[in-house]
């Protein structure tokens, strides 16, 4: 790679930092869908012909968002469920991860919970998609435990579906009440409080 081929490619990640980050502001307190791709650049302190050269629109920007937000978990999520702690274990390690993201990515985590039912389709189609990795996930890892063997597919995906909507939830209180300015250990112990009830349900479920 040439010194300026090494220039133009940093100036070039600059850019696409700086309109990710002028997105994100500016959903602080409005949706994608309301939001202008000039009103970006602009904020950005790029030309809006600058915004083309990245993303092709905001639908776009709002899935590389998303995929910024969440693609990064997925070794995370798979290092929890392969640990050989009990579910206590399991359960703290996954409150922990929730808690870990808010405090890391409030924005991104504000943006998640707004769009995920928001009014453009291709983002949420991508939250979408995202979810249904981890529950894919972690259905594989509870079908190959004990409690999971004699279980249907059917009952698995439930399962696992219950614990990826859990973590979201959870997600989007602890976001709530760090912005009331609230201690959030009691968003977490009744968080871990649920994994139990979900574990005690899962021992005795007719599989």
């Amino acid at each position: 790679m040439s010194p300026n081929t090494g220039v133009r490619e940093a100036r070039r990640r600059r850019t696409r930092r700086a309109l990710l980050d002028a997105a994100l502001a500016q959903l602080e307190d409005q949706s994608l869908g309301s939001l202008g791709l000039r009103e970006v650049a602009r904020h950005a302190g790029v030309a809006p012909t600058a915004f083309y050269r990245h993303f092709r629109g905001m639908d776009e920007l709002g899935t590389a968002l998303v995929e910024e937000a969440l693609a990064s978990l997925h070794t995370t999520v798979r290092a929890v469920l392969a640990s050989t702690g009990d579910s206590g274990r399991r359960a703290e390690a996954a409150v922990s991860l929730v808690a870990e993201l808010v405090r890391s990515r409030p924005a991104h985590v504000r943006f998640l919970v707004r769009e995920r039912h928001g009014g453009v389709a291709a983002v949420r189609g991508a939250i979408d998609g995202q979810l249904d990795a981890f529950a894919a996930e972690i259905g594989a890892a509870l079908a190959a435990e004990p409690h999971g063997a004699d279980w249907a597919a059917a009952d698995v995906a439930m399962l696992s579906r219950l614990l990826v909507d859990h973590m979201f939830m959870t997600a989007s209180a602890c976001l709530a009440a760090s912005l009331r300015g609230e201690d959030w250990s009691p968003v977490l112990a009744t968080a871990r409080a649920q994994l139990r009830l979900i574990h005690l349900g899962r021992e005795h479920w007719p599989g």
